[in-house]
């Protein structure tokens, strides 16, 4: 019941610019923390940022200085802003989130995104 759509892939040039959303929807009681993760062909999937639900974030070192993530949770949404993009960021990108349903069920998962695709190259 509880879904994951994302947004905002694509293909972009070298140095520029991408945004992905991620929102939340369905039978949702809170969300703790949401996350990026990436993977690129014949290469395992990778943490690319997380966030608290206070806002607390976590970067992989690769993108640190480059990608910031950020949550509405009034939207249950979360984002994530990609600058100076290289050509190794290309990748599906999966948005995570841990989420709680309503009660009787109630129980603390994680829900994963259908993935986006992110191309650089020029």
């Amino acid at each position: 019941q509880v879904q994951l759509v994302e947004s905002g892939g694509g293909l972009v040039q070298p140095g520029g610019s991408l945004r992905l959303s991620c929102a939340a929807s369905g039978s949702i009681f809170s969300i703790n923390a949401m996350g990026w993760y990436r993977q690129a062909p014949g290469k395992q999937r990778e943490l690319v940022a997380a966030i608290t639900s206070g806002g607390s974030t976590n970067y992989a070192d690769s993108v640190k200085g480059r990608f910031t993530i950020s949550r509405d949770n009034g939207k249950n949404t979360v984002y994530l802003q990609m600058n100076s993009l290289k050509p190794e960021d290309t990748a599906v990108y999966y948005c995570n989130a841990e989420i709680r349903s309503y009660p009787p069920d109630y129980y603390l998962r994680d829900y994963w995104g259908q993935g986006t695709q992110v191309t650089v190259s020029s």
